[in-house]
Parts: structure tokens; C-alpha cells; sequence
């Protein structure tokens, strides 16, 4: 077994701890973005080592909007990552995403207000390819343990990311179904933008727990439903990540492990140096 971490796990509501992990230690990393939710617990998962944060911190103390999304990727790329299994509860837009359903989605819809969701700036620009914000052999292996594990799971689909903490309205809920779109959820669309930048590879695994207010029987959603669903989740959610690791890693031919490759357009002379610095674990191998 390697001591190399390559895998980075982050569990969100519901999910705040991996029972199978073995050989656990608590690991602190400070980033030039601040602070992450929370110590990251590396152990041994299936014979792999393997960095689990929970996204909302210890007793669930940060709101969607409140989490340091830069913080918490960029400690995984400091750890080693190069793999990220995320894990998240969402509501159904549709009427075959049953609750306790997984969905594996491959795009990703904007109803967020402004957060911070590029490490560039301050200097340095650039612009990553986002049109397949998933990836795509993770995304196989992520749907190929649901079902591995007896999960009943949906390949594809979109995640909706709004801002919350509120839950739609029934009109917001009505317009995203006529968009087509598939899921919501409040934050991993940021996650996925940055991992992108990091070139760490992303793919959701979403947990459903209730249908959005547009459903008839489900005209208001409270969080009594959904903490119901979330517990009669997390089990699931342990043993399909638990599988996924052991599948990984894999030989890094996606567009994920070189996102930068064309994508950096400042010219390396003018980033100011305390910027190269910071982000030398994203940059390093392509700005001295």
C-alpha cells in the first residue's frame, strides 16, 4: 500500500464521517485562502489512502454560502489529491429521481449569487474549458459502485446549484422543471469549477431526499423529511464510496489532469511573484 494520498473524499449533509476508514489521523492545512471546514481525516479506505472533509464542518456549523470552497479544494491539491468523490444531499426535479435514489450528474446550472469560485486573479488570469464539468471516467466508476452496491442510480443528469439556505419557491421549482433540469442542490458547482482549475478530477455522487415543492405530495419540504432520508442515505453513500475508492486510481487521460495546459493567458513575467508562489501547487508546473 502506497502512503501516497490521491483521493480526497468530502461528505456533505448527512455524510460526516467514513465509519470504514482505518488508521486515521486529523491533518491541518493552511492555504492562502484561509481555512478549510475543518481538519481532514487521512486513513486507510480499501487499501488506499485517502483525505475525507466534511463540507459543512464539525455538527454542520457552515451554511452553503458560508463554506471557504477555494480553502477546502485547494487543501486537497496540498494533500495530493488528484481524485475528489464528493458526496451530496439534493432535492428531485423530476418524477424518476425518488428519494433515496443516487444520481450521478454530468452538468452543472448556475443559480448562486456571487461566490468566489477561481483561484486566478490578483495578477493572473486564465480560463478553463468547463463544458463537461465532470469528470467522465469518475463519473463511470462513481455510477458503476451504485450499482455494484444494490443502489437504484441514474446516470447524467443536471445539478441545479442555487444559493439557499432557503429552499425554492414553487415558481423557481416549476421553471427549473420546464428548463429540463434534473436535480438541485446548494454546493457543488464550486467545487467542480475548482477542482477543474486544480486539475483534480470531480465527480458528485447526489443523494436524493425529497422532491423539490413543485410535487404535489411534496409541496413543502421541511428539514424533518429530509434528515429522515439523509440517514436512510448515508449507509449507501458509505459503501458506494467505499467501492468507488477501490476502483481507483486510474491512468489520468481526461481532460481534468491538464485543464491549464492552454488555459493560463498571463504572461509568466507578469504575475507578480507572491502569486506564484501561493498557487504554486495548481501552477508550478507550468509557470517557474
Amino acid at each position: 500500500m502506497s502512503d501516497a494520498i490521491t483521493i480526497g473524499i468530502i461528505g456533505g449533509s448527512g455524510l460526516y464521517d467514513m465509519a470504514e476508514l482505518t488508521h486515521r489521523e486529523e491533518r491541518r492545512v493552511v492555504t492562502p485562502f484561509g481555512d478549510p471546514s475543518g481538519p481532514y481525516v487521512v486513513g486507510t479506505l480499501r487499501g488506499k489512502r485517502v483525505a475525507f472533509l466534511a463540507r459543512h464542518g464539525a455538527g454542520h456549523k457552515l451554511m452553503p454560502t458560508e463554506l471557504n470552497y477555494r480553502a477546502n479544494i485547494f487543501g486537497m491539491k496540498m494533500l495530493g489529491a488528484e481524485f475528489i468523490l464528493s458526496a451530496s444531499a439534493v432535492g428531485s426535479l423530476q418524477e424518476q429521481y425518488v428519494p433515496q435514489h443516487l444520481v450521478i450528474p454530468d452538468q452543472f446550472f448556475d443559480r448562486t449569487k456571487g461566490r468566489v469560485s477561481t483561484f486566478f486573479g490578483s495578477g493572473l488570469v486564465a480560463h478553463v474549458a468547463f463544458a463537461h464539468p465532470v469528470c467522465k471516467p469518475l463519473g463511470e466508476i462513481a455510477y458503476q459502485s451504485c450499482q455494484a452496491v444494490g443502489a437504484t442510480v441514474h446516470k447524467g443528469g443536471t445539478y441545479v446549484c442555487m444559493e439557499g439556505p432557503q429552499f425554492s419557491t414553487l415558481a423557481e421549482s416549476k421553471l427549473y422543471r420546464a428548463w429540463g433540469m434534473d436535480i438541485i442542490g446548494m454546493t457543488n458547482l464550486q467545487e467542480a469549477k475548482l477542482a477543474r482549475e486544480a486539475e483534480i478530477c470531480y465527480a458528485t455522487i447526489a443523494l436524493v431526499t425529497d422532491y423539490d415543492c413543485w410535487h404535489p405530495d411534496h409541496d413543502s419540504v421541511t428539514v424533518e423529511m429530509i434528515i429522515q432520508n439523509l440517514l436512510a442515505n448515508a449507509k449507501t453513500a458509505q459503501a458506494v464510496i467505499a467501492d468507488a475508492v477501490s476502483r481507483l486510481p486510474f491512468d489520468r487521460t481526461c481532460e481534468c489532469a491538464t485543464a491549464l495546459r492552454h488555459a493560463i493567458i498571463t504572461r509568466p513575467e507578469a504575475v507578480p511573484d507572491p502569486v506564484k508562489r501561493h498557487l504554486a501547487p495548481i501552477i508550478g508546473k507550468y509557470m517557474r
